[in-house]
């Protein structure tokens, strides 16, 4: 309601308009900011969804001792507040930038990826996981018999199979990246502010309708990426229980 505000503060009632709206145009702190967030979230979705989904395929097709461990550690991660990965991430890459002599991790939106992939990683796993798990194994197993070679059979029979969960896991990884608040005030760099660290900051000086406005905009870019992730997950055919059951490790 207040994203239509035509008054100077966010609380402050004066009319109704659409001027807040233009504000992600006509002011550059604002843009550069959404665009930090939206580029973060393209970025660190995708290398989520190919680490997650390699993790998700070797859980369900090569089971193991080392199992037990690896679904651990994704756990870990999964329940870890985010505050400690936060203090924990940025002397790391402050190390790694300085002392290491990696200068690709002095940059704000290497340090952001790096950050918002870890939890989504664990995310991704999981569905994958869950998603091969449900599926019987017989078609890898006839491309075998047919002398394809594992590549062959991973990129044109693996990958078709759990094609719907890495879509699933990419989408709710992004939106995971567009609200990631804590880790993106720990690690990001003069020039590099996303959204969320840019509205807290904001705060000493008074919300005003814009603030409202650009929120407006990328809830509704949260709810329709959600909106996907239920009708992929539900055409795929897998079932909440199944995603359950492999997020407790079963």
């Amino acid at each position: 309601m207040y994203s239509f505000n035509e008054g100077r503060l966010l609380i402050a009632w004066d009319h109704f308009g659409f001027g807040s709206f233009r504000a992600l145009t006509e002011r550059p702190a604002i843009r550069s900011a959404v665009l930090v967030s939206v580029q973060v979230a393209v970025l660190s979705s995708l290398l989520a969804t190919f680490l997650g989904t390699m993790a998700g395929v070797a859980l369900a097709r090569r089971p193991g001792r080392w199992t037990y461990w690896f679904i651990g550690l994704l756990l870990l991660v999964s329940v870890t507040p985010e505050i400690v990965d936060a203090v924990s991430l940025l002397p790391w890459l402050v190390y790694l930038g300085s002392d290491a002599g990696l200068s690709v991790f002095n940059g704000g939106i290497v340090r952001l990826v790096v950050g918002h992939s870890l939890f989504s990683t664990a995310v991704v796993s999981y569905i994958v996981r869950a998603r091969l798990v449900g599926l019987d194994e017989s078609l890898e197993e006839a491309s075998g018999d047919l002398y394809a070679p594992p590549v062959r059979t991973f990129r044109r029979i693996t990958v078709p199979l759990a094609m719907p969960a890495v879509l699933a896991g990419y989408l709710l990884s992004f939106t995971l990246s567009l609200d990631n608040t804590i880790v993106s005030a720990f690690v990001q760099v003069s020039g590099t502010t996303p959204w969320p660290v840019y509205v807290l900051s904001a705060l000493r000086s008074g919300l005003r309708p814009e603030i409202a406005a650009v929120s407006t905009v990328m809830l509704v870019l949260t709810l329709l990426a959600l909106g996907l992730v239920a009708l992929v997950l539900r055409r795929s055919g897998d079932s909440a229980t199944d995603i359950a059951r492999t997020m407790g490790g079963g």
